[in-house]
């Protein structure tokens, strides 16, 4: 996928980041492009997370610039940096729900936090939220600790898809679901992407993820980020990308046989 700049809805340039002395990324440079689902893959340790965690302002760099819908996020002022996430929706692993809140409560704390919405509407908004992520309107009243996961990781979508992002942010969105609830999710994914006109960026270790709804995919691999399809990237000579794709189970998911 080829677009022109002004569809680029976030650019990194040289992203140099250390994790506790460790150097992460050396020189991370990536497009994502409005619309499209961007996977983000890698071996254990590779900095996937590290680099959704860079984009959403949780990580500061110790080099390099992002770019996100336009906005440089190191040359932003506090109030500019909040207004730009909530333009960005983020499920972390397990969903990252509130534990003393109920579904519902969950849902409303970031349209409480950023919008002057009068209860009612906010009330209405979650009702909107939860039914739209497949959850049973009776979940709404539940705590987190009654939730199977799938549940807790629908509940978290709701809440990032409070205030209408532009962009989705999703940390192993498929991690510890069966390979049922897995590919239900993976389907949620893709119909909401494409009814919102969402830009999907997804870390992941799930090759079926990759083969159901990713446009592209990026590999964490030595500290760069390898950029392509599932085809073109099945091309390129590097060893772990080789065995990543090339594996039973990669075989498997990408229907390429034995």
């Amino acid at each position: 996928m080829t677009l022109p700049a002004a569809d680029t809805v976030m650019r990194i340039r040289g992203l140099v980041t250390r994790f506790a002395g460790h150097l992460v990324h050396d020189g991370v440079d990536l497009d994502v492009y409005r619309g499209e689902v961007l996977g983000v893959v890698g071996a254990s340790g590779s900095g996937k997370s590290v680099l959704l965690k860079a984009v959403v302002g949780l990580v500061e760099p110790s080099a390099g610039h992002i770019e996100v819908l336009g906005h440089d996020i190191d040359a932003l002022s506090e109030r500019e940096r909040i207004a730009l996430q909530a333009r960005c929706g983020v499920l972390f692993q397990d969903g990252a729900l509130f534990s003393s809140l109920t579904v519902a409560q969950n849902v409303a704390v970031p349209l409480v936090e950023h919008t002057d919405l009068p209860r009612t509407l906010i009330d209405e908004v979650v009702r909107v939220k939860i039914a739209m992520v497949g959850l049973p309107a009776e979940a709404a009243l539940k705590y987190p600790s009654e939730l199977s996961g799938g549940m807790r990781k629908r509940a978290g979508l709701a809440r990032a898809l409070a205030l209408d992002p532009e962009i989705l942010l999703l940390d192993e969105p498929t991690a510890g679901l069966d390979p049922i609830g897995a590919a239900a999710f993976d389907q949620l994914i893709g119909s909401l992407q494409h009814g919102l006109g969402l830009t999907v960026f997804m870390v992941t270790h799930d090759l079926d993820s990759l083969a159901a709804i990713c446009d592209r995919i990026a590999v964490l691999n030595e500290r760069k980020l390898l950029v392509g399809t599932l085809d073109s990237l099945q091309q390129v000579p590097n060893p772990w990308i080789r065995d990543y794709f090339g594996g039973p189970r990669g075989r498997a998911a990408l229907g390429t046989g034995a």
